[in-house]
């Protein structure tokens, strides 16, 4: 007999911050930073621990992945989420796409200009 797993729900928050930190690589003090920076918002159980969702953990992946491969600081890409979500488009995967096939930080960071006078224009 086979059991299968149920569907993951990538907004039912699962993970404890320990657990979260370990499957991005980062201290969990670095995402309690990422909360304070309004960055990332996980639940809260009753007795107030941090349960972070599979969207939670990918969105620290998206941050990790500014920060440390294309030199963007928080304040940037706290900037990136918002016109992201203001805009409605795929920001961030496009960076992520044009850094990888460019080989370097230049492509993405001509896309981040290019996104931040779309935003200026809406």
């Amino acid at each position: 007999m086979t059991f299968r797993r149920p569907d993951r729900d990538p907004e039912r928050p699962v993970y404890v911050i320990s657990v979260a930190a370990s499957i991005v690589s980062v201290h969990p003090r670095t995402l309690r930073i990422y909360e304070e920076e309004g960055l990332i918002c996980p639940a809260r159980t009753p007795t107030n621990i941090r349960l972070y969702s599979e969207n939670d953990v990918r969105r620290v992946t998206w941050i990790r992945h500014l920060t440390q491969n294309l030199g963007v600081n928080l304040a940037g890409v706290r900037i990136l989420f918002e016109l992201e979500e203001r805009l409605g488009t795929r920001i961030l995967e496009r960076l992520y796409t044009e850094a990888a096939t460019d080989g370097d930080a230049q492509g993405a960071s001509a896309t981040t200009q290019t996104a931040a006078a779309a935003a200026a224009k809406a």
